[in-house]
């Protein structure tokens, strides 16, 4: 991937953070979205420490603006956008009745528009990448859940925005895939990342149980699935990959 340049929203954690430094470790300049800026200077740090490039752009994607300026930056400083890995996400888990209805609108604003923001504004750079880039070929990457696929009591709205997510990729991908912008969906199952732990109390109890005596995947599991769909050769395109540790059975 030397040349080329990634974009990874959610970086400051788990997922994103692994898929940065993967990413990195290939070669690719690599700038680093979120909200916590501090951890992302201390990542940024790291990948550099390790002779890598990396961007520290602070930015709550659920903001259109936010999202236009992260890509404008990215491209201002790095030189180009090759590849865009869409990881932002909320997961608040529940019944439907009596919910605290922000918790809904948080997940779309995150989960949904945030994604379709980022996504809006790479786009034109990713045509680019692929037209005349390095590998002749961009790639985005959106994190889906197994949420996307399967439907579960308590996790109504969170399904809702996952299925959207998998929908919205689908579409895109038929639109630009003859020009060579491969739209990949990753559909992680449990991962041992911080993303249960914005729950409420009652709620983050049950899912520790539910996973108490189950291995659950790590970050870097996932990063190495999004690192194996944007270094496939060009003529490959992996549409989608759903990935579970072994013990999950749905």
């Amino acid at each position: 991937m030397s040349g080329t340049v990634a974009l990874v929203t959610g970086a400051s954690s788990g997922i994103g953070e692994a898929a940065a430094l993967s990413l990195a470790s290939r070669g690719a300049a690599v700038a680093l979205a979120a909200r916590r800026a501090d951890r992302l200077a201390t990542l940024a740090e790291r990948i550099r420490a390790d002779g890598g490039t990396a961007l520290v752009v602070e930015a709550d994607v659920t903001e259109q603006s936010a999202a236009v300026a992260a890509v404008h930056q990215t491209v201002s400083e790095l030189g180009r956008l090759d590849t865009l890995v869409n990881n932002a996400g909320v997961m608040l888990l529940g019944p439907v009745v009596d919910a605290p209805v922000e918790e809904w609108q948080r997940m779309v604003s995150v989960n949904v528009m945030g994604l379709m923001y980022c996504a809006h504004a790479a786009l034109p750079h990713l045509l680019a990448a692929a037209a005349d880039g390095p590998r002749r070929v961009a790639d985005m990457v959106n994190v889906s859940s197994v949420a996307g696929r399967v439907a579960r009591n308590g996790s109504g709205v969170y399904n809702a925005t996952k299925h959207a997510v998998g929908a919205f990729s689908e579409a895109l991908r038929q639109e630009v895939t003859g020009r060579y912008v491969r739209v990949s969906l990753v559909e992680p199952g449990a991962v041992a990342t911080e993303l249960a732990g914005h729950n409420r109390p009652e709620i983050l109890e049950g899912l520790n149980q539910r996973f108490a005596d189950m291995q659950r995947l790590e970050a870097e599991d996932i990063a190495d699935t999004i690192t194996y769909i944007i270094t496939r050769p060009r003529h490959v395109a992996v549409n989608e990959l759903l990935v579970r540790p072994t013990q999950q059975q749905a």
